[in-house]
């Protein structure tokens, strides 16, 4: 097996068109230059606006393709030697049933929203995304190999007004914000999107054609000339305090921190599309803390997305094309793995038009790591992409961590084929190098895998392969399990009724999966079976019954069981969303037994004016032995967030949480002010208490400020 990780080299590079040769089949736009910017103000009586050129024609894309929207949308483009401009006039027919909020950055998907789809070098790869409500609360991401990254956080400008025809949106993007092409002129491209709540529609310009990653394929170019080439230089100092007190043995609450800290983050431009980041003692503390997950009775470690902003510069180029999004191998960099970096240098970006590069090294703090040494383990990652025609392309990867002798080392490489316009071809193929002196030697290992998907109108399918060797490690990646070879195929036809007013769509899901587990030498299945209904106000009804086995620890357990599930904008203030799981499953423990289980879970968001947002959550999960019926575990956990989003810079937000399982409640207040991502400052104050007598067993305070220097 150790030539599995050429193969997707190989495959690439025998099978995949020359870059560039779909491009020129794309019409063009010229968006306007001007003299005098227009005000961001929300108001389209702007100079620049008059003669600019306006697109217009959205279709729908979702919950089908090729309907034109049930409200017209005009987009107009300009730009001048440092920004690009946008001017949305979003026509409703009903301005009052606009269904929008004061919030904070990202939490607008509920709402009324447009969006600009930027691919910035046109070279179909990746994409900025950058989303506004209807009174221009923002939401931006990165996209590339079927991911969106919502953890990016760009500066950019825009407003939003309500007015009697509907809403409008004006947006500038710096140029220092966007990574491009060191040509003259510059060409990007752009997929217009739009949002109508109350209607399940999400429409487009121009139109897309159904197929899979259908977004990166279908942008239209634009061309801007004699913009500014800038050799960029971000710095970004912070001053963090904290004071923590946590309860000794005696019952005592001792302070067990008071200390202030500096740090420094650096961002040079080597090139308009290549970065050199920095940091000194960063502070990677998060925010806010990640919500509470049920932690007991787990077959893997839980997974959290990654938050700290000098990982995420350029995280998605570090993206795993092939069958990964719900299989065993879900990343080989997960850049959480490094717990607390002492310091940090990451290259990221565009070496060529076709070549893509990015560069990680991290010392972990020895504290976290694992192995015992004193000294910080040592991390890094790399990896390399070079893309051809449309979305296609081949890249490799090579991922290292080592401290106290134990040592882990991946490298190999990926890729993806677009067969046609409906139809792409993924894969990936690594091998693993560890050796660990609490195994004898740890060992090789190997992993690949490959996906086919198609997706039309009426009917997506999708099949899959992999196999990952018991021995296969990935220490700055994201493995669930080793020591498995699985297949999988199935097929989501749609059906449109003709009367659409209540039933927008039906998907009716099918699929069967194969796994063989190589230590017991048996194979489990997974076939479940469901239906999906997509209604107005972005109702989504499931449900499904899976009938399904699973093995551990050599035995073979029956898991099978039936989920339901829904989602609804119920009204303009009220959004709810639930599910319920009843199932066979297995006790996980060294002599495992079955059992039943019961998961369930509620999201409830009440926004009573548009600058209160009230949110409860609710997560619950149960087991009961399978011999005797006894139950094993009741687990609880209750959520409630509450912000008061006085404008889109200030906010003040009190969580409370508590874990019925670990007998704890958890306070945590915070102060926000963010003016631009960057320029921040944080108050906050958490607390832990026990039951029963909710004795304070931790607290903290903290401050945080930091200011984003552009020079």
């Amino acid at each position: 097996m150790r030539g599995c990780c050429l193969l997707p080299v190989l495959l690439a590079a025998v099978l995949a068109p020359p870059a560039g040769a779909a491009a020129q089949d794309r019409p063009r736009l010229a968006p306007s230059r001007v003299a005098v910017p227009p005000v961001i103000d929300g108001v389209l009586d702007d100079v620049a606006w008059q003669g600019a050129p306006t697109v217009r024609g959205f279709e729908t894309w979702s919950p089908d393709y090729g309907k034109p929207m049930t409200d017209d949308t005009e987009v107009s483009l300009a730009y001048d030697a440092e920004n690009l401009y946008f001017a949305f006039r979003c026509f409703d027919r009903d301005p009052g049933k606009i269904k929008t909020s004061v919030n904070s950055r990202d939490r607008i998907r509920a709402d009324d929203w447009v969006g600009i789809n930027l691919d910035s070098f046109n070279d179909q790869q990746s994409l900025y995304t950058f989303y506004a409500n209807a009174l221009g609360i923002q939401m931006d991401a990165r996209y590339a190999a079927g991911h969106e990254d919502f953890g990016f956080d760009a500066v950019w400008y825009s407003v939003g007004r309500i007015d009697a025809e509907g809403y409008v949106v004006e947006v500038r993007i710096p140029f220092k914000s966007l990574r491009y092409a060191g040509t003259e002129p510059v060409t990007m491209s752009v997929i217009f999107e739009r949002q109508i709540t109350r209607r399940s529609e999400m429409g487009t310009w121009p139109p897309l054609r159904p197929g899979a990653n259908n977004f990166l394929v279908q942008t239209i170019p634009i061309d801007v000339a004699g913009i500014e080439h800038y050799t960029l230089l971000e710095l970004l100092p912070a001053a963090i305090y904290s004071n923590q007190h946590a309860r000794d043995a005696a019952g005592t609450l001792r302070e067990t921190r008071d200390e202030g800290e500096l740090s420094l983050t650096a961002t040079y431009g080597v090139t308009s599309r290549l970065t050199l980041d920095g940091t000194i003692n960063p502070d990677f503390s998060q925010v806010e803390s990640d919500a509470g997950q049920i932690d007991v009775n787990l077959r893997s470690a839980l997974f959290y997305p990654e938050k700290r902003p000098f990982f995420l510069e350029g995280n998605e180029i570090f993206s795993v094309s092939g069958p990964t999004t719900a299989d065993p191998l879900q990343a080989i960099v997960h850049t959480r793995t490094v717990v607390d970096p002492l310091g940090g240098v990451k290259l990221s970006g565009k070496v060529s038009a076709v070549d893509t590069l990015a560069i990680l090294y991290a010392p972990d703090d020895p504290a976290d790591a694992p192995g015992g040494s004193p000294d910080a383990a040592q991390v890094g990652a790399a990896r390399y992409k070079r893309s051809f025609r449309e979305d296609s392309h081949v890249g490799g990867f090579f991922t290292t961590r080592s401290h106290g002798g134990l040592s882990n080392q991946v490298f190999g490489g990926d890729g993806a084929l677009r067969l046609d316009g409906e139809s792409t071809l993924g894969y990936y193929g690594f091998l693993s190098r560890t050796d660990d002196p609490a195994t004898a030697g740890g060992g090789d290992g190997h992993a690949w895998g490959a996906e086919y998907t198609r997706d039309t109108r009426r009917l997506g399918v999708n099949a899959a392969a992999l196999d990952i060797s018991r021995a296969f490690r990935t220490d700055v990646g994201y493995l669930t399990r080793a020591g498995v070879t699985t297949l999988r195929a199935g097929a989501t036809p749609r059906f449109y009724p003709r009367n659409r007013r209540v039933l927008r769509r039906l998907d009716v899901p099918i699929s069967t999966e194969h796994t063989r587990d190589h230590a017991a030498d048996r194979w489990e299945s997974f076939t479940p079976l469901g239906v999906r209904a997509i209604l107005p106000r972005r109702t989504t009804l499931a449900a499904g019954y899976r009938f399904a086995s699973e093995i551990f620890e050599g035995e073979e357990f029956d898991t099978s069981g039936y989920s339901v599930s829904a989602s609804s904008q119920v009204t303009r203030q009220l959004q709810l969303a639930g599910s319920f799981v009843r199932r066979r499953a297995i006790y996980y423990e060294a002599d495992p037994f079955g059992g039943r289980s019961r998961d369930a879970s509620l999201q409830v968001t009440y926004l009573p004016t548009d600058n209160l947002h009230l949110e409860l959550g609710v997560l619950y999960a149960d087991f009961d032995r399978g011999s005797d019926g006894a139950r094993l575990y009741d687990y609880t956990i209750v959520r409630s967030r509450n912000t008061v989003q006085v404008n889109r810079h200030l906010f003040f937000r009190g969580i409370l949480e508590y874990n019925s399982y670990r007998q704890q409640l958890f306070t945590d207040l915070l102060a926000s002010f963010t003016y631009v991502p960057g320029t921040v400052i944080y108050a906050g104050y958490g607390a832990v208490q026990d039951r029963p007598d909710y004795l304070t067993v931790r607290r903290g305070l903290f401050f945080k400020a930091s200011y984003l220097w552009r020079l």
